[in-house]
């Protein structure tokens, strides 16, 4: 069999898998799988380092489908390859495509079948995860050695990624960072749902990464040596490297190839059959041949040997040094972390400082960082005002990775997205920082952060109208209610300094959900003075104020506005109310705990009263149809003493709407 028609046939085994699995489902996009089917052979053929045996062997090279509509290109090689044995995908598996329940969804998702190694379908994602994987290989390579890790992050994208703008922020930090070992295919095909990419777009793509600093290169993406050769040129590159590989979308199929009818449609009885006899496959739907099939599992054993090689370089590394890598890539917390961060709560519950959380959560990392070293943060350029830079964490550049604090730029979207790839990857525990309200620019990338059940550590500042002088394009009003509204996104507003401790604590021990602390520039006065061993503001809520004799009002309120419920319940107190103060640093972790907790802790008041700077939505499930002081609308620009009076978010107004419901 000649080399060109060997690898002809490997391809066509790709393209007609996606074909027939887009036929069976009436679903699906057919067109990048058959376009991009030569790209992808000569990489997984004879490039990409993986073992299909293992695959989640921490030094394999990683293969991001960022274009995650053509989700059966990766599903084909999966199994074609026979990643992951007898947990990755069968023939049934491809024939379920896009059904309920079965591992072949219709975008590509970590953690629910094996060979994913991210999330993708919202377009630009993928492309600015990956560069959080390579980032995350140049950090961990500089703290192992290259010994132990030295990988590549490939990326398959489309012009729909290149389009959406957090690819911009993308290709800008890893151009800034030198991220060598990164490398992009552009399917460049010229098609778009809506017709030609010239109704929309004339940005020459090749130009914009060398503007970024970027080696870029065009080629004929169905040429094998083309692609081959770059590929060559680009693993020798000292920059990361996008290839633009022109190809004819839905190759092969007589006459719907190079236009939209072969982007998200499935072709119809007649095409298919059309287009098998013009790419000469004679072979019934979901049928590959033995020796073409053998071919493909022969590419997916084809670096065993390396796996092997490093499993003995690994065995060989110093055993202090191989079990801590061992327990970074595991997700394991360091085994004293809780007892460090008991010492230092015992501390403040001596000192009482009266400070702003932002403060308190620096303070915090001052003591979480040296004890958590895969802990790395960084900030969209805030990072005098976010204070997540600490002594332990010392800034990465292009030249030196063996540092933990990563300066983004005003890259909030970027930023997001590549935490989350480098938690994908393993080995780290990212942390991102902007303030609260620029959670919108991050949204999508928060998104999958929850999806995908990973642990990134999200600190966001600036929480409420007490932000002040900065006005209500800065004062965050919506944002806490729309991130409690995300599945298995935890937001965190702690009271002071010992719950903000707690806080990260918490998040930290979250291993399959990402965290927000939401903190405040404001300086809070303390409210916890008497140690406390367990973790309070993980359970998400708590009685942290009681109330003398049986309580008639509840007050319940979260973050800065804790120390305002406690000076209502002083003021009811001159009244002859008793009245308690419940802390909800985490409304998210409260709800999670069993129900015989939560009824204790929102009690039996006859008054129940919310407090919180921002809107009502997702606290009537705690004061039911109790009054709630916060905001109804923006807020407005002056001092923050200033504006919480004048939206009347005060203890006299708290205090006075807990009487009025008691009639008092």
């Amino acid at each position: 069999m000649a080399t060109t028609q060997a690898h002809d046939l490997m391809a066509n085994a790709i393209r007609f898998l996606a074909v027939d699995a887009v036929e069976k489902a009436k679903s699906g996009h057919p067109g990048l799988p058959m376009g991009m089917a030569d790209v992808a052979t000569v990489l997984f053929r004879d490039v990409l380092k993986f073992d299909a045996a293992d695959p989640h062997w921490p030094d394999r090279d990683r293969f991001v489908l960022s274009a995650g509509h053509g989700s059966m290109m990766l599903y084909a090689l999966i199994y074609l390859t026979g990643i992951g044995g007898d947990k990755g995908l069968k023939i049934d598996d491809l024939e379920a495509f896009r059904q309920v329940g079965s591992k072949t969804p219709g975008h590509p998702e970590y953690g629910h079948t094996v060979g994913v190694e991210t999330t993708t379908g919202p377009l630009g994602q993928g492309i600015a995860t990956a560069v959080g994987m390579a980032i995350a290989e140049r950090m961990m390579a500089a703290q192992f050695t290259t010994n132990i890790v030295d990988h590549r992050t490939y990326v398959l994208a489309s012009d729909g990624d290149l389009m959406e703008g957090v690819s911009q922020e993308a290709i800008g930090i890893a151009g800034r960072l030198r991220l060598s070992k990164l490398i992009v295919f552009y399917d460049d095909n010229g098609i778009s749902i809506d017709g030609h990419t010239s109704l929309s777009d004339a940005v020459d793509q090749v130009t914009r990464f060398r503007s970024a600093g970027w080696n870029s290169s065009h080629i004929d993406g169905h040429d094998v040596e083309a692609i081959r050769k770059a590929i060559q040129v680009a693993q020798a590159s000292d920059r990361p490297t996008m290839i633009a590989c022109k190809t004819t979308i839905g190759f092969g199929s007589p006459h719907r190839q190079g236009t939209q009818k072969a982007h998200s449609d499935a072709f119809g009885a007649d095409e298919v059959a059309a287009t098998r006899a013009n790419l000469n496959w004679p072979y019934p739907p979901f049928e590959i041949p033995d020796d073409i099939l053998l071919a493909w599992r022969d590419a997916g054993g084809r670096s065993a040997s390396d796996r092997e090689a490093w499993l003995k370089r690994l065995a060989e590394l110093d055993p202090a040094r191989r079990n801590e890598f061992e327990r970074r890539i595991s997700g394991r917390l360091p085994k004293d972390l809780d007892s460090v961060i008991d010492a230092y709560k015992k501390q403040l519950a001596e000192q009482a400082p009266e400070i702003a959380t932002r403060k308190a959560g620096e303070a915090a990392l001052n003591v979480i960082a040296p004890a958590v070293p895969e802990l790395v943060t960084g900030s969209a350029d805030l990072t005098p005002s976010n204070n997540t830079k600490v002594a332990a964490t010392k800034e990465i550049m292009p030249e030196d990775f063996s540092g933990r604090y990563i300066h983004w730029g005003i890259r909030e979207h970027g930023m997001a997205a590549a935490c989350n790839g480098m938690a994908v990857h393993g080995g780290i525990i990212p942390s991102g920082a902007s303030f609260l309200c620029f959670t919108d620019y991050a949204r999508p990338a928060l998104r999958l952060a929850a999806l995908m059940k990973i642990r990134v550590v999200h600190v966001f500042t600036h929480d409420s109208i007490g932000l002040g002088e900065d006005g209500p394009t800065h004062q965050p009003v919506e944002q806490i209610a729309s991130l409690r509204a995300m599945p298995n996104m935890y937001l965190w507003r702690p009271a002071d300094s010992v719950e903000t401790v707690e806080c990260w604590q918490a998040a930290l021990h979250h291993e399959h959900s990402p965290s927000i602390l939401a903190l405040t520039r404001q300086s809070l006065p303390a409210l916890r003075k008497t140690h406390v061993a367990e973790n309070l503001s993980a359970r998400g809520g708590y009685e942290i104020a009681p109330a003398e004799g049986t309580a008639d009002v509840s007050i319940f309120a979260s973050g800065s506005e804790v120390s305002l419920a406690v000076s209502a319940q002083q003021i009811l107190k001159g009244q002859g109310i008793a009245a308690r103060v419940v802390s909800i640093p985490c409304m998210d972790a409260f709800f999670d705990q069993p129900e015989d907790y939560r009824r204790s802790v929102i009690g039996s008041a006859k008054v129940k009263v919310g407090v919180e700077a921002a809107v009502r939505f997702g606290w009537d499930a705690i004061i039911g149809d109790g009054p709630f002081i916060g905001m109804t609308g923006f807020g407005e620009s002056g001092p923050y003493k200033a504006v919480y009076q004048f939206f009347g978010i005060t203890p006299e107004a708290v205090a006075k709407a807990a009487a009025d419901r008691l009639g008092k």
